[in-house]
């Protein structure tokens, strides 16, 4: 306790208030037995007091007795060390199970849709092939049929009454016909169109890199979600002039309908605005990148939870209507893209998500 120039509270502290011997066992020794003084040594961090000079047992035994505490407790911070870090790794690892599990249930999900949709477009591709191959034979046959007609309608209409009475008919029926076959001829272009797109959506012949035009999977995910638009949301649409991208198709449509299906969801689930508009942004930049803009006029994501909308599970959905998958799954889809999703969003002014990925991939992606 009593020392020249630094006495033993001093050292006390300065051992303390360092990492190197903050834990070590300190034993006082001093000849004054005060117990105000004991207690501040106890108060300042001493491990035991010890009138010297003490007994030589006794000295030995507080030594061995604090020196045991000391490696107990070294060996139970380490172990409490170890098993907070097992349990930070059992933690992490189930989270990566989990957005595994979330990852393998949204792919299925589209791959299931994905194969139906193929289905679908393979089994109306063949008819519709047939109905469409077979209209120019249809209109030469029709128009040599109606010109059979009209040289009939010149030579014998007025000899036979029959004819004359029907010449009305027939010129109406001329007419008619033309206009028949014509909106038959643009009603099967149109279901070509449809079945050309269901198949890009589908897409699933496609499983390693391809160079793809981005704006023709957002235009065949918006057909495939036309259903649920119709006539309730104006979806504008500002397509730039893209360079082919080299990406995986059907990962990107996944994230195009991912995140196109919660703007209607977002607008058709609140009565504002009476204009409910979605526009469609594709632009490149100067960097060798595109962006792909989606931005509602919708009710907005509320600023406490817009850091939260990636992360897996997270859903302000009612139960079993979201599962909270979707974004987490963009998200993961884009990155491996070696691209970047941002979103934008103020209450009551609607929500804007930016894709940014580049015109080329340097590896591959699972």
């Amino acid at each position: 306790m009593v020392m020249p120039e630094v006495d033993g509270l001093m050292l006390l502290r300065w051992l303390r208030s360092h990492s190197a011997t903050s834990d070590i066992p300190i034993i006082m020794l001093s000849s004054k037995e005060e117990a105000k003084l004991k207690a501040k040594a106890f108060s300042t961090g001493a491990n035991d007091y010890l009138i010297k000079l003490p007994d030589k047992v006794e000295l030995i035994a507080r030594i061995r007795y604090h020196s045991r505490a000391y490696n107990n407790f070294q060996a139970l911070n380490k172990a409490a060390t170890t098993a907070q870090l097992q349990a930070q790794k059992l933690e992490h690892t189930l989270q990566e199970l989990q957005q595994t599990q979330a990852q393998l249930i949204q792919t299925e999900k589209m791959s299931s849709l994905g194969r139906m949709v193929a289905g679908v477009a393979h089994e109306v591709n063949n008819p519709i092939n047939f109905i469409h191959g077979n209209l120019d034979h249809l209109q030469n046959h029709v128009e040599y049929i109606l010109n059979i007609i009209q040289s009939y309608q010149q030579e014998f209409s007025q000899s036979i009454p029959t004819i004359q009475e029907q010449a009305e008919d027939i010129d109406f029926i001329i007419e008619d016909l033309s206009k028949i076959i014509s909106s038959i001829r643009i009603g099967s272009e149109r279901i070509r169109d449809i079945v050309k797109s269901l198949r890009n959506f589908s897409r699933l012949d496609e499983s390693d890199k391809k160079s793809v035009n981005i704006n023709d999977g957002i235009e065949s995910t918006l057909l495939i979600l036309s259903p649920r638009i119709k006539d309730k949301i104006e979806i504008i649409k500002k397509y730039g002039d893209l360079p082919l991208i080299e990406c995986y198709p059907a990962k990107l449509n996944q994230v195009f309908m991912n995140i196109i299906s919660n703007a209607i969801d977002a607008l058709l689930e609140n009565s504002k605005p009476p204009e409910k508009v979605i526009t469609i942004k594709t632009i490149q930049t100067d960097n060798q990148k595109i962006n792909i803009i989606i931005k509602d006029n919708g009710c907005g994501i509320p600023p406490e939870i817009q850091n939260k909308i990636f992360d897996p599970f997270f859903t302000t959905k009612p139960i079993n209507v979201g599962t909270g998958l979707g974004l987490a799954i963009c998200y993961q889809i884009i990155q491996a893209h070696q691209g970047n999703i941002e979103v934008k969003s103020e209450p009551g002014y609607g929500t804007e998500f930016t894709i940014e990925i580049p015109v080329l991939l340097n590896n591959n992606i699972n």
